[in-house]
């Protein structure tokens, strides 16, 4: 597999498995366990429950390709864990930053949570979406420095 799109395979895969991990983890934790909120709240509960559903399964589409590409890859012996995992955190941290801004302010489906203060829950939730986006990026560009310190590597492996 040529080296060039090894790499873009590997961040892709962990971008759409990074999306689909923390879209799970949303769903599960803050719309079935916590019931703080719905994917779209600007409605009945009913709907809220639909959108619910059309969420969990596109989160589940992103986490099922993600792994087809990593399998893939793996057949390969393409995989480069270290792009790999950089994808995964650059896809979670950017969902949740994409989440905490676009969805929850500036288009409004929904908050973290109602009825109570919600500035320390959008900073928690944004400054974590931050972080997490910071770690990937930071991983992405060491794989990409390690990789172009040693061109003729016959393995993606680290």
């Amino acid at each position: 597999m040529a080296s060039s799109k090894a790499s873009k395979q590997n961040a892709w895969s962990g971008v759409l498995f990074g999306i689909g991990v923390i879209a799970f983890f949303d769903e599960s934790v803050f719309h079935q366990l916590l019931h703080w909120h719905h994917f779209y709240d600007k409605s009945t509960s009913a709907i809220g429950l639909v959108s619910d559903g059309l969420f969990h399964a596109l989160s589940w589409f992103a986490t099922v390709a993600g792994l087809f590409m990593l399998a893939d890859l793996k057949r390969k012996s393409g995989v480069w864990m270290k792009r790999w995992w950089g994808g995964v955190l650059t896809g979670a941290g950017a969902f949740q930053l994409y989440d905490g801004t676009v969805q929850h302010k500036l288009m409004g489906l929904h908050q973290i949570r109602y009825h109570v203060e919600i500035l320390p829950y959008d900073l928690v939730w944004n400054i974590s979406a931050a972080v997490i986006l910071a770690a990937g990026i930071t991983l992405l560009a060491a794989a990409s420095k390690k990789k172009a310190a040693d061109p003729h590597a016959s393995t993606f492996k680290s």
